[in-house]
């Protein structure tokens, strides 16, 4: 779901997340945990370098 090669740990995709499933990994990238994500889609849209790609 997170292109760990274009993800820049920016923290926007954390701070919009509606119920707390992205967190970052020791890399500083953006880990989606698929247990808590609903798939809403509010950090696809708000990725500021389409990094993130939920899977409908």
């Amino acid at each position: 779901m997170v292109d760990k090669n274009k993800c820049i740990g920016c923290g926007t995709c954390v701070q919009l997340c509606p119920v707390g499933a992205i967190s970052f990994d020791d890399d500083g990238k953006a880990v989606i945990d698929p247990n808590i994500c609903i798939k809403c889609g509010t950090c696809e849209i708000s990725c500021p370098v389409q990094a993130i790609k939920i899977n409908y």
